[in-house]
């Protein structure tokens, strides 16, 4: 294996960041989310999203290399209110020190090498770095790879749950926690 790392994106990220949303999606989730999310995907202007969410204040996002490909990427922050709310909209009371990841997306050719926990964990170090202790994550109830990610690595279903409307079909998906105490083995 070429060497592996993590690093923050720049904004001449955003395209390889767009291509591993576009590609992931039609290869892992096109059963998932249903054709037209996938042609919405499409039509949007997805780089000069990416490029407007890298520079964004507050939002942490690292892309995963190995040698000279990009393939993955990580977005985290402070959670917001909205993403931790309780069903009755109220708050955990350690949600000063909640941190969110957003997206974490690794390639399906490029799975079980590793870049899925590394990014995890620059990500967790960086949220330390922002003072947050315990990170949230949801994800699809049918998405049992990275369901499977996230309990090894400690984090569990907090019991709240979402349905997402695709235009489609409908995706339910449960709140996952965990602290964000990672530790990177080789």
């Amino acid at each position: 294996m070429a060497a592996a790392e993590v690093r923050p994106a720049t904004v001449s990220d955003a395209a390889e960041i767009a291509r591993i949303q576009r590609e992931t999606w039609q290869t892992a989730y096109a059963d998932l989310i249903g054709a037209h999310a996938l042609s919405l995907l499409e039509q949007t202007d997805a780089e000069q999203q990416w490029a407007t969410a890298i520079e964004f204040p507050g939002t942490q996002v690292y892309v995963a290399t190995e040698g000279s490909f990009t393939v993955g990427f990580c977005v985290a922050g402070r959670a917001p209110e909205s993403e931790m709310a309780a069903a009755d909209g109220s708050l955990p009371e350690d949600a000063e020190a909640t941190g969110l990841i957003a997206s974490l997306l690794v390639e399906p050719r490029w799975g079980r090498r590793g870049h899925a926990g590394r990014l995890l964990g620059t990500a967790a170090t960086g949220l330390r770095g922002e003072g947050a202790s315990r990170g949230i994550s949801w994800v699809a109830q049918s998405d049992h790879a990275s369901l499977g990610f996230f309990r090894r690595a400690g984090w569990t279903p907090e019991g709240t749950v979402r349905t997402l409307d695709t235009g489609e079909t409908t995706v339910r998906e449960v709140r996952l926690t965990g602290t964000l105490e990672l530790e990177l083995k080789d």
